[in-house]
């Protein structure tokens, strides 16, 4: 009987000695985490009352350094525990942490259960921290998502542990309810029932609290006035568990939830102004940090230091013309604005506008809206600078300015004074701000290049971009000021941003910037420029009331013009919107003004009053560029000059062009290849002479397609003129037929090899173009037009309105 024994004896020492080594290893794995909590809770920051009971506002300063904002400092009502009603802190024990009154700050129950649930569960993480936790968080640390470290978990449980030693229930409750943030720059449950019913917590009724209890989890997505169907949702999920904790009845929750969240709801908010001195200067600016904070996962309740790009002094100028200049001629207190401010050289937004006469916190902003057309200021962007980088056209490019019909449709597009200037200079195109040159220019580059062109300049849109976008897409002045800066800085496109550096209440700092791509050559963006400079010097350009004196810059105008079935109602020369971005050397400031409500009665925009964007840019930019460098653009060593037509002109080295037989109505002046090639170093530095007159922008009207049927990249109804919604828009080597009284000019496509000179025609009947754009190195054969293309005399706007449909007509 002994030697059985013996046998099991000796088996069994290997699983004992297994279980010996597990054991071992777990106890290492016990004693190595308790040692490693012990290290994380001996390095937690200090935690007081004053941190668990103060707003934890986050400040905001401009780049100097200098306080601008508190955001929330003044916009909360401390509340005691007294005041506070048994029926909110049900909800909000009820809905956020059951375990409350039970755990001593942190719950192992609720850890385990939220672990067990996140295995079970692949729809979402489960949350395990407790109300304590959530007021250590609020009070002490980042809410940043990338810091929710092992030790800062570590660090966040043992400071709730020891707040739960200090602290009563109640007093934690009161110091979580005073702190959470409750949407649109407020803090507080106090505070929030005086914004959204007027009333204190003690009067609020039951589906009132329960909506606030529930809004701290997600104060945006669950605001009653934006989302109701989201806070209609968040308020029963509280009643019902409310229900699942027995302090409300099934009966007092049914009837809470027949309650429609928008009942009651204020109108007025006058507990939520700050004492700020600077908030009325920064308004839009705030507005549109917090939303950059937001994205980059931080929270505005989180005592956080914000360090933006402002430059107050900038911001000031630019709230003070919209709101206090009396040399600019509003028409109404309902003219509207929006307005953006960017350093070209690195992409920071350094002051931003988006409304004038505002009398509500964080109203709308204008400055990035994306939902009016830009009309011609696009055109240096989408159609322009694409063809110079891509087809590499001279600013002398020879251009048709000839009767045109949108392809697939019986709509033309007509040029701002009604007539027609046959073949011009891309410059002169350009300078006037001319629709039909631009449009063919659009078909040369074809839709993809420019619609890929756009997109490296930080414009997406949510529909393909058409024909008729290329003179009116849907983009904010945010982004163009932008997109114009690749313009200054020699073809650098820097992402605008608003914030440079952010720091915690746990001593975290983390610094941002805008990494630039180059996005187009330096010729490009030199050749733009110095066409850009004619808008605002030339006497015919369209951008003359923006001119300063002395000023090295260059900008482009943009207006837009209401649908065919609505010119009746206005006079002959509305419009709808009007923009002027330009920049220099150091700023690019993009300018929209117009009338939220333009189909209103009377909020139109004269023909005068098409200026006032050009009026606030000189005033913005003439302050801005005092005590900054004053240069010129430098001519890239690929970029040539040389004399066309008396002026000084420009092509990328190796692709001249033909020059062509450029003519203006009566005028015809032969540039042969020769002159384009010659004494090129000798005219390198040569500039074109301008002279400074009053601009002809905007002298007809249009008649466009239905507006407002398109949202970004959709059919724009503007000045520069768009046909109605069935028209479709071809691509690359597209050719259309267009009819002018008895004359015939057809667009052909001619591929032409590298390098190759393009041939000239005159002929009395036939204007040919180059449409292709599939080679990059080849130019356009152009040709003028010497009877149906001379201009008539001047049209009056009012003989025009009388047009049929099958003519566009265009103010700008």
């Amino acid at each position: 009987m002994a030697k059985p024994k013996h046998k099991i004896a000796k088996k069994s020492r290997p699983i004992k000695r297994i279980f010996q080594v597990i054991l071992a290893l777990f106890t290492i794995g016990i004693l190595g985490g308790v040692s490693l909590f012990a290290f994380y809770a001996a390095t937690s920051p200090n935690i007081s009352k004053t941190a668990l009971s103060s707003d934890n506002s986050t400040k905001f300063y401009d780049s100097k350094g200098k306080l601008i904002s508190r955001l929330g400092a003044q916009n909360r009502d401390y509340v005691s525990n007294k005041d506070i009603p048994q029926s909110l802190k049900s909800a909000i024990v009820s809905i956020e942490d059951r375990r409350f009154y039970k755990h001593h700050g942190v719950d192992p129950v609720r850890i385990l259960g939220a672990a067990f649930a996140n295995v079970k569960n692949s729809s979402g993480m489960q949350g395990g921290s407790t109300l304590t936790q959530q007021l250590v968080k609020l009070s002490v640390f980042s809410t940043d998502a990338k810091d929710r470290t092992l030790k800062r978990k570590a660090q966040e449980a043992w400071l709730s542990v020891q707040v739960d030693k200090k602290y009563s229930k109640d007093q934690i409750l009161e110091f979580y309810i005073n702190k959470v943030y409750m949407g649109n720059g407020i803090y507080g449950m106090q505070t929030a029932a005086e914004y959204y019913y007027n009333k204190p917590l003690s009067e609020l009724n039951l589906s009132q609290t329960a909506l606030l209890a529930g809004m701290p989890q997600s104060p945006t997505s669950y605001d009653p006035y934006t989302y109701p169907q989201y806070a209609t949702n968040r308020r029963n999920e509280v009643l019902n568990a409310m229900v699942d904790n027995k302090v409300i009845t099934s009966e007092q929750a049914n009837e809470a939830k027949k309650v429609n969240v928008t009942t009651d709801l204020a109108t007025k908010h006058s507990s939520t102004q700050t004492s700020q001195a600077t908030d009325k200067y920064v308004d839009a600016y705030l507005k549109e940090s917090i939303a950059e904070l937001n994205k980059r996962g931080y929270k505005t309740n989180s005592g956080l230091k914000v360090y933006t790009n402002l430059d107050l002094s900038a911001q000031k100028k630019l709230y003070n013309v919209a709101n206090n200049d009396p040399s600019i001629l509003y028409p109404s207190n309902e003219f509207q604005l929006g307005a953006t401010l960017v350093d070209v050289n690195t992409g920071k937004v350094v002051a931003m506008q988006g409304n004038r006469l505002n009398k509500v916190s964080f109203g709308l902003n204008r400055a990035v809206q994306t939902d009016r057309s830009s009309g011609s200021s696009i055109k240096p962007l989408m159609d322009y600078a694409p063809a110079i980088e891509y087809l590499k056209y001279p600013t002398y490019q020879a251009m048709q300015d000839t009767p045109f019909t949108y392809p697939g449709s019986d709509k033309q597009l007509m040029d701002f004074d009604n007539q027609y200037e046959g073949t011009i200079t891309m410059r002169k195109a350009l300078v006037e701000s001319r629709n039909i040159p631009a449009i063919r220019t659009l078909q040369n580059v074809g839709m993809d290049r420019a619609t890929s062109f756009l997109k490296k300049l930080g414009m997406s849109f949510d529909k393909p971009l058409e024909l008729q976008n290329g003179i009116g897409a849907y983009i904010s002045t945010e982004q163009e000021a932008a997109a114009y800066a690749a313009f200054a800085n020699g073809g650098t496109y820097y992402k605008p941003y608003l914030i440079n550096k952010i720091e915690s209440t746990d001593g975290q700092t983390k610094e941002f910037s805008s990494k630039g791509h180059k996005v187009m050559s330096s010729a490009t963006a030199f050749m733009i420029t110095n066409m850009l400079k004619g808008v605002i010097t030339d006497s015919n350009g369209s951008g003359t009331a923006a001119k300063i004196t002395g000023l090295y810059q260059a900008g482009k105008t943009g207006s837009t013009q209401y649908p065919s079935d609505y010119l009746d109602k206005v006079p002959s020369e509305a419009a709808m919107d009007s923009w002027f971005t330009g920049y220099t050397q150091n700023y690019s400031l993009s300018v929209w003004t117009g009338y939220d409500q333009q189909y209103k009665t009377g909020h139109y925009i004269t023909q005068e009053q098409t200026k006032i964007a050009q009026e606030i840019y000189k005033s913005v930019m003439t302050d801005v560029s005092t005590n900054v460098p004053n240069t010129d653009w430098s001519q890239p060593n690929d970029v040539v000059a040389t004399r066309v037509n008396g002026k000084t002109e420009y092509y990328v080295s190796g692709y001249p062009g033909s020059g062509g037989d450029v003519t203006n109505n009566q005028t015809s002046n032969q540039v042969t290849n020769n002159q384009a090639t010659t004494n090129n170093t000798n005219q390198a530095n040569n500039s074109v002479t301008n002279e400074a007159k009053k601009e002809e922008d905007n002298q007809t009207q249009t008649t466009t397609s239905d507006s407002n049927k398109s949202s970004e990249g959709g059919t724009s109804s503007n000045t520069e003129q768009t046909p109605d919604d069935n028209t479709t828009s071809n691509g690359d080597n597209t050719s259309e037929d267009n009819t002018n009284n008895d004359s015939k000019n057809n667009d052909t496509n001619t591929n032409n090899s590298d390098n190759t000179e393009d041939t000239n025609s005159s002929n009395e009947n036939s204007n040919t173009t180059n449409s292709n754009s599939s080679n990059s190195n080849s130019s356009n054969s152009n040709s003028s037009n010497s009877s149906s293309n001379k201009s008539s005399t001047n049209t009056t706007n009012n003989s025009n309105k009388s047009n049929n449909n099958s003519t566009n007509k265009t103010t700008e």
